[in-house]
């Protein structure tokens, strides 16, 4: 009976009433409370405080019941005309990033709420106001809402009601913010037609010269059978529908058009642009896999309304999704530097296409060096089997190295713990100011190397020799290179600088180059966006930037169990940049492709590997970086110079996977490993814990003899540090 009892003060819970926007935030100021301390109460953030007193959004169970107790009370303590005290002087003000949404004029508020009256400028979309008095079965109530106002001038008059919206099978809508409409179309088209006439989704474009967004609808499973989509794709090898499938040819009969890959997990409809304006809805369809579970989690089996939460979070604070998390990278660059804009021609006075300065404006085929073997530019050098050598292919990949236990010291076999570090969003970090070529390569012969000039390199590196404990710098797999071999313009650099740094004996000679005269820090604004939204998703999960090391550390043992949801966001944003770095050089796919054959993705201006190869270059180095000036940092003595070995005290690591790097230490806390400056502070030039991009966090502990028996079995301990068969590094 108790249960009964719960279900029924649950559902009381989620319909309390609450007064108004303005009246929330009226009734707050009244008894001097600030946004901060309502948030602390009901243990939500301020932001969420935020966007309940402008009408965003409103509260859920179990904040909903509290949060309507409270403002109850205070209605009792304030009338409506009851003059407000001043401003407390420790409140900030409403963030600028959530838009004031004009709300119902001010009353007082009654506990009873009575029915609002007709009005005439009712949206044409009908939106019910209240759940269902018993939901179906295995199914939340849904809270419905009033659209937001199109009024605000914060919110596009297009896009009012967000960038996308879940379809039920129900007809159910649901949006961002708790919105959901009624949607009455039973047949694709006639979604199409209705999303594109009614539904006033999309989002503003990140560019003045870009494009806006297209509205997304996600169809559960549900919403997919009621529009006559199969439960699961026939044709596992294209994952499409076969062009003879009714919702085929529904869609040509009503004179809309699909994409080359049809109609698939993720699918297009449109018609070609009139007047400039764009008429194309995307679909995301859930039972075919649209949503990955290494990038989104089980988002796909939450509630509508919450997975609705999860993507259109990840809609405002990267792109609406447009594939996968790895397509989704991609086009954010060139959401954020479109390679074209409206320009004034001098002669004809028209306004005409030209570039963008600074953006990827055109397709150019790579230097063969920089070149998959199956592409075209290699395939015309070498046979199909051959195999090339380093001083024929640039191969700048991350880190996977492991140490020789016969290397470890005996001090090294003296500690406890193997503690592994993760460096957070490393590639993310290493686009950073990183200068790349923008245009098509220039070979030189016997070239002076230039830091600033972004390429690929054949110099021998060779010479330059490292303690034997620490991994190689200038190869993927840690092991000194035996001669002339390719390498992009970050790592050289490196070379250079650890020649001059140090006094080394060695003189850098490149042979050739394949070089770009055209340059620029073409992903400066990616970093800038996909930064900001990594570290305001784990601010929401309890992890903002600026918390003392060891806070930082316990915080980071469960946040991902602060709120799944705000969870999948945060993988999605990781998955985002891995993959959308790994696009650049996208190889061929499908069964059909032949060896030497050019692919779609070559046509992009976009498919840059030798930009790929930058990246991933200056995040090795700058992992590299941190390891060698953690042990110099670590040991007794100064290495003698024109020498770079260290005592056997010198915390060197035994593993590096990606961005993981595994050390032993006497204490099982990355507090036990990381060096620190005589203030107390962390060394200069070593890792920092942190949140922000390039900072690093704890992956895992074990002890000692898991570490050498790793070793010993020729396994990556780095890759298993976590405890799990899951690999490190992510």
């Amino acid at each position: 009976m108790s249960e009964l009892f719960d279900a029924v003060d649950a559902l009381i819970a989620s319909a309390s009433p609450l007064p108004p926007p303005a009246e929330r935030e009226r009734l707050r100021k009244a008894h001097g409370l600030t946004q901060e301390q309502v948030a602390h109460a009901l243990k939500v953030r301020r932001a969420t405080v935020v966007s309940w007193e402008n009408g965003k959004t409103d509260p859920r169970p179990p904040q909903r019941e509290a949060y309507a107790r409270l403002l109850a009370q205070l209605a009792e303590l304030y009338p409506a005309n009851t003059p407000e005290p001043a401003a407390t002087a420790s409140e900030p003000p409403a963030t600028a990033s959530v838009p004031r949404v004009p709300s119902a004029p001010e009353t007082t508020f009654q506990p009873e709420p009575a029915p609002a009256p007709a009005s005439s400028s009712a949206p044409a979309t009908p939106v019910r106001s209240a759940p269902p008095a018993t939901p179906p079965a295995g199914r939340r109530p849904a809270v419905r809402k009033t659209p937001r106002s199109s009024s605000s001038a914060a919110v596009d008059s297009q896009f009012t009601h967000g960038p996308l919206g879940v379809l039920d099978g129900d007809g159910s809508l649901y949006c961002v913010g708790g919105l959901v409409l009624d949607c009455p179309a039973k047949s694709l088209p006639a979604l199409v037609e209705w999303v594109l006439a009614e539904a006033q989704l999309g989002a503003p474009r990140l560019h003045p010269s870009g494009k806006d967004f297209d509205p997304l609808i996600v169809l559960t499973a549900t919403a997919a059978a009621r529009l006559g989509l199969p439960e699961r794709l026939e044709d596992r090898r294209r994952l499409r529908l076969p062009d003879d499938h009714k919702v085929v040819q529904q869609i040509t009969k009503a004179k809309w058009k699909l994409t080359r890959r049809g109609f698939g997990p993720w699918a297009r409809v449109y018609r070609p642009a009139q007047a400039g304006r764009r008429q194309c809805v995307q679909f995301a369809v859930l039972p075919w896999g649209a949503l990955d579970s290494r990038s989104w989690g089980t988002t796909d089996h939450l509630h509508p309304a919450d997975i609705a939460d999860v993507l259109g979070t990840y809609a405002t604070r990267v792109i609406t999704p447009r594939g996968s998390t790895a397509v989704s990278g991609l086009e954010t660059m060139t959401a954020l530097r479109p390679p074209t804009r409206a320009v004034k021609d001098e002669n004809s006075g028209t306004w005409v296409s030209g570039p963008v300065p600074g953006s990827l404006t055109e397709p150019v085929d790579p230097a063969p060096v920089e070149a998959p073997d199956e592409h075209p530019v290699v395939a015309a050098l070498y046979p199909r089997t051959h195999q090339r050598t380093p001083a024929e292919v640039l191969d700048e990949e991350a880190y996977e190295w492991a140490r020789d236990p016969q290397l470890l010291t005996d001090t090294e076999c003296t500690r406890a713990f193997a503690v592994g570090i993760d460096v957070n969003t490393a590639f993310l970090a290493a686009a950073n100011r990183l200068v790349v070529g923008l245009g098509a390569p220039v070979h030189v012969k016997d070239p002076a190397f230039d830091k600033k000039t972004p390429g690929s390199w054949l110099v021998d590196l060779s010479g330059i020799e490292l303690d034997p404990r620490m991994p190689n710098p200038f190869t993927p797999h840690g092991v000194r290179p035996e001669g002339p071999a390719w390498y992009a313009t970050p790592t050289v650099a490196y070379a250079q600088e650890l020649i001059e740094t140090h006094h080394l004996r060695v003189t850098l000679h490149p042979l050739e180059a394949w070089i770009r005269t055209e340059s620029g820090p073409y992903l400066d604004p990616w970093y800038k966006h996909l930064s900001e939204a990594y570290k305001q998703t784990m601010a929401d999960l309890g992890v903002p930037s600026g918390l003392p090391e060891a806070d930082f550390l316990t915080v980071m043992e469960h946040h991902k169990q602060t709120d799944p949801r705000m969870a999948a966001v945060l993988s999605a944003i990781k998955s985002t940049v891995k993959g959308g770095i790994g696009k650049l050089r996208e190889r061929p796919q499908g069964a059909g492709y032949k060896f030497g054959e050019r692919w779609p993705a070559l046509e992009r201006p976009t498919w840059r590997p030798d930009i790929r190869a930058a990246v991933i270059s200056a995040a090795r180095i700058n992992m590299h970086r941190k390891i060698l000036k953690t042990a110099t940092a670590t040991q007794t003595a100064p290495p003698p110079t024109g020498n770079l070995t260290f005592g056997e005290d010198a915390l060197i690591p035994i593993a590096l996977l990606s961005d993981c790097a595994v050390y032993l230490s006497d204490g099982p806390s990355p507090l036990d490993v990381l060096p620190r400056a005589a203030d107390g502070k962390p060394a200069p030039g070593t890792f920092r814990l942190g949140v922000s991009p390039g900072m690093v966090k704890h992956e895992g502990t074990q002890d000692l003899l898991w570490a050498v028996q790793m070793l010993d079995e020729g396994h990556n301990p780095a890759r298993h540090i976590k405890g799990d068969i899951e690999d490190s590094g992510e």
